[in-house]
């Protein structure tokens, strides 16, 4: 080759890989640190059947005791209200991630604490 040897093209591969890599977990991990908390909603327009999915889903992968009959989340007597407390608990407790509140596109991802009454989002 003329005018000096020419790094093959796996070689930038790899040091393109190696690139993404960075930014896509170190860096990455240091921007979610300093991130405002967030919490995991239905969305209003999420159809009664996909709630209750979700209701279902989530209650069987963490406890929803907090919103059982005389759970501080109980109330408001809703789908909508119980399905995004037990989303939301799921969204916790599977380590934040937004594709931890996807729900089929039923769900939203919020930076204002849902909180209300004795009832907390965590």
């Amino acid at each position: 080759m003329r005018g000096g040897a020419r790094p093959s093209s796996s070689l930038l591969l790899l040091s393109l890989g190696l690139v993404l890599l960075y930014f896509t977990s170190g860096s990455t991990v240091r921007l979610v640190e300093g991130q405002q908390k967030t919490w995991c909603i239905a969305k209003p327009s999420a159809s009664n059947e996909i709630l209750a999915q979700n209701l279902n889903y989530a209650c069987s992968q963490v406890s929803c005791a907090v919103i059982q009959k005389g759970g501080p989340c109980y109330y408001p007597d809703s789908l909508v209200s119980r399905a995004a407390v037990a989303m939301n608990l799921y969204y916790a407790y599977s380590g934040r991630h937004a594709w931890n509140c996807y729900f089929n596109n039923s769900a939203l991802v919020v930076q204002s604490d849902p909180s209300y009454g004795s009832c907390t989002y965590y």
